[in-house]
C-alpha cells in the first residue's frame, strides 16, 4: 500500500452499508463489471476478497463443462463466499441461447447473484424469479433503466458515456445520466463509466447512487488473466488513450486507441456499415488470442474507458480496492468537514 494513502487516509470502516451492499451482502458498494474474456474466477475471487462484488463472464468460456469448472474455481477462491455471474445477450442474436444453458448451470452450482446486460433480460426473468436469484440489469439509457425496472429486476447499473466496452448509443456521461435516473427509480442503482477514483465513489454516494461499477482501473491487476504486455500499455495509456468506434452501426465500442482501433475508424469513416465488413478486425476470439494471451496491444478491439487514466502500476487487486477506499474516505471527510465549519 501507498504510504501516502496510510498516512492521510482516514479509518477506513469495516462496512459502507447501502441498499445495494444490504442486497447482495458486501462490505463495500464497489462492483467490478463482467469484463469478457478478463472476469474469470482468479479475478473475481479477488474482487469478493476485497469486499465487493464480482461476476463471472459465461461468454468467456467456450464450453458448459469449462463454465461449471470456473464456478467451482471461483467458489473455492472466496472459500464459499457469494459471487456474481455475467450473462451478456448480444444485439446481433449471436449465442444468447446458450445463456439460458449457462444460467441454468450456475443455479445449479449455487450461483444467485447475476448481472445482465445487452438486451433486456425478458425471457430469462421467470428463471432468475423461480430460483429467488439477484438481477442487476445493466443499460444505458433512463428509459431503459425504467423498463428494466418495471420488469422486477432487483437492481440496476446505468452507465455513461465514458463506459469501456459497450455504452449504446447514449451521449450523457455519467453523473448526469444518474442524477436524471434517480428521480425515476425506486429500486438500487449503480454507476459506471469513466469511474477510477475514490473521490468518484464518494461523488457516486453522495448523489445517490448505491454502488459503482469499474472496470478499466482494474485491468492491469495481478490478477487479470492478459499477458503483462498488455498490462503494460494499459498503465501506459492516460485519459486520452481511449476512443469510440462502431456508433454508425448502432454498437458504439469504446476501447484502446490502438492500431486495431484506428483501422475500424477508417474503415467505419470510409461507409462501412455492417459487421461483416470490418471482418476480423471486431472478433473477439481474436483479441482473446493476439492481446490478451500474445500481448499484442496493438491488435484487437479492447474494450477501455478513460479510467484507465487511473491505472498506474501492476499490483494486487485488493491494493487498488485500498486505495480506492482511503482517497474516498479522503473525500468524504472533507466534506464532512465542510458542513460541519
Amino acid at each position: 500500500m501507498n504510504a501516502r494513502f496510510t498516512a492521510l487516509a482516514p479509518t477506513i470502516p469495516e462496512r459502507w452499508p447501502t441498499r445495494l451492499t444490504e442486497l447482495l451482502g458486501i462490505r463495500w458498494p464497489l462492483l467490478l463489471g463482467g469484463m469478457m474474456w478478463l472476469s474469470d474466477a482468479r479475478l473475481v475471487a479477488a474482487m469478493v476478497r476485497a469486499g465487493g462484488m464480482g461476476f463471472i463472464t459465461a461468454r468467456s468460456l467456450r464450453t458448459d463443462e469449462d463454465f461449471r469448472q470456473t464456478l467451482h474455481e471461483c467458489r473455492r477462491l472466496t472459500k464459499e463466499q457469494p459471487f456474481g455471474v455475467n450473462l451478456t445477450l448480444s444485439r446481433r442474436g449471436s449465442g444468447n441461447e446458450a445463456m439460458t444453458t449457462r444460467l441454468k448451470i450456475a443455479l445449479q452450482e449455487g450461483v444467485r447473484i447475476f448481472e445482465t446486460a445487452g438486451l433486456p433480460p425478458t425471457e430469462l426473468m421467470p428463471i432468475f424469479q423461480n430460483a429467488g436469484a439477484i438481477v442487476i440489469h445493466k443499460c444505458a439509457h433512463v428509459r431503459h433503466a425504467v423498463s428494466a425496472q418495471n420488469m422486477g429486476v432487483d437492481a440496476v447499473t446505468l452507465v455513461g458515456m465514458e463506459e469501456g466496452g459497450h455504452p449504446g448509443s447514449n451521449q450523457l456521461p455519467t453523473f448526469l445520466n444518474g442524477a436524471f435516473a434517480l428521480e425515476q427509480l425506486h429500486i438500487p442503482l449503480a454507476l459506471g463509466g469513466g469511474i477510477g477514483h475514490g473521490r468518484q465513489i464518494a461523488a457516486a454516494l453522495a448523489l445517490g447512487a448505491d454502488a459503482v461499477v469499474m472496470g478499466s482501473v482494474f485491468t492491469p491487476a495481478l490478477e487479470t488473466p492478459a499477458h503483462d504486455a498488455y498490462k503494460q500499455r494499459v498503465i501506459a495509456t492516460d485519459a486520452h488513450g481511449t476512443r469510440a468506434v462502431l456508433g454508425s452501426l448502432g454498437d458504439t465500442w469504446r476501447v484502446l486507441d490502438n492500431e486495431n482501433a484506428r483501422k475500424v475508424a477508417t474503415l467505419e469513416e470510409a461507409g462501412a456499415r455492417t459487421h461483416a465488413e470490418f471482418g476480423q478486425l471486431i472478433s473477439g476470439e481474436r483479441t482473446q488470442a493476439l492481446a490478451y494471451q500474445a500481448g499484442q496491444h496493438e491488435e484487437g478491439m479492447l474494450s477501455m474507458g478513460p479510467a484507465v487514466g487511473f491505472a498506474r502500476a501492476v499490483v494486487p487487486l485488493a491494493e487498488i480496492v485500498h486505495r480506492l477506499q482511503a482517497e474516498c474516505m479522503q473525500a468524504t471527510s472533507r466534506f464532512q468537514r465542510m458542513l460541519a465549519s
